[in-house]
């Protein structure tokens, strides 16, 4: 059966594309204002049929049951109406303003001009026809200024239009290494400049260009790092998805191990009609077991010791876990460090940076550092040097790069795919290349 809150979001994003639809189209109406009826009805067709196509798409969604994996037209359809939205909303904030402005003179006119309107016209003084030549005067200039504002606001909305288009076309697989020094004060000197790569939310089902995914992954075993933690969202939703990637993704391999944790998209919790229970449940073993044809070693709220030249560290591997939204709560991290050895340094994966927030960073300070994901930098944002901003800080504290709180760290992956939206702007898929140290 379809979950009811999938239903509801569909409805919801068709409630708020008709209304986001009606309003924009009074900037078209504006824009075409004194032109032929064909010219009108041309624009009429060409503007309705988007609206028509996000309705057949989202209801067809529905409907319609089957693969959940790498479906071109679905992905960029789900793109364009992404890119086409923002755009129209910016013309609605435009039009926004105009109609505020307009209601503000009505108000005012009708509170603080009642005591004109008694003062009668005389037609014969032949004021009248002067009255009407006044209000034809002011009809025309909100025609003009309607006109004005309607071409300011489509004029505007080409930028995002352009950004994001462009964030689909250049962005998506624009993969970037970043370098990071990672200081670890207790780190044992075997362990003195040791190589670590981290990857996250790989999302395998919204893969569309196999070379430019293989590029990446070259990218990755140039490094020839020691050691690779990746941490979670390997599909969006089924392991099916994975299939069609699994023998390049395991080309990615490392002398001290490639490690592995589920992130929330792994569970085929967001697939709405599951025909039983067992199925799901085998999904989820089926991704299991890719991990380990892949020769990663999957963490489910487990631990293991590393040991070089006699010396040795701890890694920690929990499975999904976030207080935001309606996100699992799988993660169990005192099972996941039950009997674990007293060593000097501790390494946590754990997908969603929220588990530092609220349970890592206040319970388990001898965690040294927590490595996350999922965030996405929101696939939108602005970096430049030390400067970033993104939407995705007004939900995580934590939402891209490195934060030292107290004595302990944490590293957000900025995520090596992409979901929804099948590009990036400004915040660019990213594989970390971190060196450990003992000196600062």
């Amino acid at each position: 059966m379809i979950q009811a809150f999938q239903i509801k979001l569909a409805l919801s994003f068709i409630s708020f594309a008709i209304i986001i639809d009606l309003y924009s189209w009074q900037a078209i109406r504006a824009l075409v204002r004194g032109k032929s009826e064909i010219t009108r009805k041309v624009f009429a067709y060409i503007y309705w049929t988007i609206p028509v196509l996000v309705f057949i798409y989202f209801i067809s969604g529905l409907i319609i049951t089957g693969k959940t994996g790498n479906n071109f037209i679905k992905i960029y359809f789900a793109g364009f109406y992404f890119v086409i939205y923002i755009s129209k909303f910016v013309v609605c904030i435009f039009l926004i303003f105009d109609d505020l402005k307009r209601l503000f003179k009505i108000l005012w006119r009708i509170f603080f001009s009642s005591s004109q309107s008694k003062n009668v016209v005389d037609p014969s003084q032949g004021d009248t026809l002067e009255h009407i030549h006044e209000e034809e005067i002011e009809e025309k200039e909100k025609i003009s200024r309607s006109q004005f504002i309607a071409t300011t606001g489509l004029l505007v909305s080409a930028a995002p239009l352009i950004i994001l288009t462009r964030g689909i076309i250049k962005g998506a697989y624009d993969y970037r290494v970043r370098r990071i020094q990672l200081y670890l004060p207790n780190l044992p000197s075997g362990f003195e400049g040791v190589k670590l790569l981290q990857i996250s939310d790989i999302h395998t089902g919204s893969f569309t260009d196999r070379d430019a995914v293989y590029k990446g992954i070259q990218m990755i075993k140039q490094e020839n790092a020691d050691l690779i933690f990746f941490t979670g969202d390997i599909v969006n939703s089924m392991t099916d998805e994975l299939y069609d990637w699994q023998n390049i993704f395991s080309e990615i391999k490392a002398p001290m191990g490639v490690f592995s944790i589920y992130g929330n998209h792994d569970y085929g919790d967001y697939v709405p009609n599951w025909s039983s229970q067992e199925a799901k449940e085998k999904n989820l073993a089926d991704l299991a077991q890719a991990h380990k044809n892949m020769g990663w070693n999957l963490l489910r709220n487990e631990h293991l010791t590393l040991t070089k030249n006699n010396q040795r560290i701890g890694i920690i591997g929990v499975e999904n876990w976030g207080d935001r939204g309606r996100f699992q709560k799988y993660g169990d991290l005192e099972k996941a460090t039950k009997n674990l050895p007293d060593v000097p340094v501790k390494l946590l994966l754990s997908h969603d940076p929220s588990h530092f927030d609220s349970i890592v960073s206040k319970n388990h300070k001898d965690i040294d550092v927590t490595f996350s994901g999922h965030t996405h930098g929101f696939q939108f944002g602005v970096e430049i040097g030390s400067f970033k901003w993104s939407p995705s800080q007004y939900i995580y504290p934590h939402w891209a790069g490195l934060y030292n709180i107290g004595n302990q760290q944490i590293y957000v992956n900025r995520g090596f795919g992409f979901l929804g939206y099948p590009g990036r702007v400004g915040i660019l898929p990213e594989i970390t290349v971190f060196t450990l140290t003992k000196n600062s």
